[in-house]
């Protein structure tokens, strides 16, 4: 097997500019398949964090409870019930121990934040001036737990305390409000506070930024008159992608209704589906031209080394034997193509900004999904493969025939 090698090596070596050109060609082709999958996996990446980077990555509501029943009167007639209405209107449904299950969900592997919020509507009032907004009560420190907050801040500060709200820069336009400036919010419970603009926050969506306020936990409770509780529970994990298996475990632990977000995203995971697709056949396309090209350059090789087969054959080499020469020569041709282009690959990849850096208006190339051991591997393989047809092509030259050209 060692002296196989050895001949391999040699018809490798013999002709310099075609080893290097075929090596060329595979790299290219490695080049091209880790590029398509930093690309395809970078943007994957890049959709993932725009649409679902600042929201819940599983969420626990709160239940509406119905109405009490009371039993048909008589003189209602067969098929009438009657409805009992809470006193002093709608009531507001609460998760009432939430204070013990945030405990319970933090410590769940995976789980990044826990953001027990009080949420509602309500109307803005500056003036003559009335906005409509919907409003987030979260605790204080928890500002950014589930929305990057902080980052979106563009005046003032994103921390929440009693008496302050923070706003979108739409919203605050439309009301023409400037830092540390007095509003008055009134709930939908017909409750009013005042409250000073300590920070207003630009997200780039226009619902977000138009239309949404936060509040402090205990600024929400006097709104809604929510003395104890939640309305909902909002989970931030390090893997979005294992929301479906972590909303799970949750439900098991606490008996909470936990929502993963891929309930409401299934054109989202459509489309990325789509997109892993394109990228598979994009991939695939690459290493069929490794084949063709490898199988084309070694069938070449084997029709200009019918006399030195030939002569290995008449010395006593069986057919096993020169199959495993050209073989192993597709193997080397593999190897050298795979590594080169995957470093290639791998520097033309380092100037780009990480996953955690990607901006809007820039290439999404993610150097840690570029394959590159998947590459080599499939690139080796499909060398091997597309040395076979030529190898059983030399060994069923004739010896003498083959000597005598």
């Amino acid at each position: 097997m060692l002296y196989a090698f050895k001949i391999a090596a040699r018809y490798l070596t013999a002709s310099k500019a075609q080893t290097a050109l075929l090596v060329a060609g595979v790299a290219v082709g490695v080049f091209i398949f880790i590029f398509m999958s930093a690309l395809i996996g970078g943007l994957a990446e890049f959709i993932l964090s725009r649409t679902v980077g600042d929201i819940s990555h599983i969420t626990i509501e709160a239940e509406n409870a119905d109405p009490a029943l009371l039993i048909a009167p008589s003189s209602l007639g067969a098929g009438y019930v009657l409805f009992v209405a809470e006193p002093g209107g709608a009531r507001t449904a609460t998760l009432a121990n939430a204070a013990t299950w945030v405990p319970l969900i933090e410590a769940v592997p995976g789980v990044r934040a826990v953001s027990p919020q009080i949420t509602g509507a309500g109307f803005l009032t500056r003036g003559a001036q009335v906005s409509q907004v919907s409003v987030t009560g979260v605790d204080a420190g928890r500002e950014s737990a589930i929305m990057d907050l902080d980052g979106y801040i563009i005046e003032g500060s994103a921390r929440l305390g009693s008496g302050l709200i923070v706003l979108g820069l739409d919203l605050a336009d439309d009301l023409n409000l400037s830092l540390g400036q007095t509003l008055r919010l009134q709930s939908t419970n017909g409750v009013t506070t005042t409250l000073t603009l300590s920070g207003i926050f630009k997200t780039g969506n226009g619902g977000l930024d138009g239309a949404r306020a936060f509040v402090s936990t205990g600024t929400a409770r006097t709104l809604f008159a929510m003395p104890q509780g939640v309305t909902r529970i909002e989970i931030k994990l390090n893997d979005l992608n294992a929301a479906d298996a972590t909303a799970l475990r949750i439900r098991a632990l606490t008996g909470l209704d936990a929502v993963p977000w891929t309930d409401g995203a299934a054109q989202l995971m459509e489309a990325l589906d789509a997109q892993a697709q394109t990228g598979y056949f994009l991939k695939t396309f690459a290493l069929i031209t490794i084949v063709i090209g490898v199988a084309s350059a070694l069938l070449l090789s084997t029709y200009r080394r019918r006399p030195e087969i030939g002569i290995m054959r008449a010395m006593g080499a069986g057919r096993g034997f020169v199959i495993f020469v050209f073989v192993t020569q597709g193997a080397l041709i593999g190897v050298m193509g795979g590594l080169t282009g995957a470093g290639l690959g791998y520097l033309a990849l380092l100037p780009f900004p990480p996953r955690d850096a990607f901006k809007a208006g820039s290439l999404p190339l993610d150097i840690t999904q570029g394959s590159y051991g998947l590459a080599i591997t499939l690139t080796i393989i499909g060398a091997i493969f597309a040395s076979i047809l030529p190898a059983r092509s030399a060994a069923r030259v004739d010896p003498v025939t083959a000597i005598g050209q």
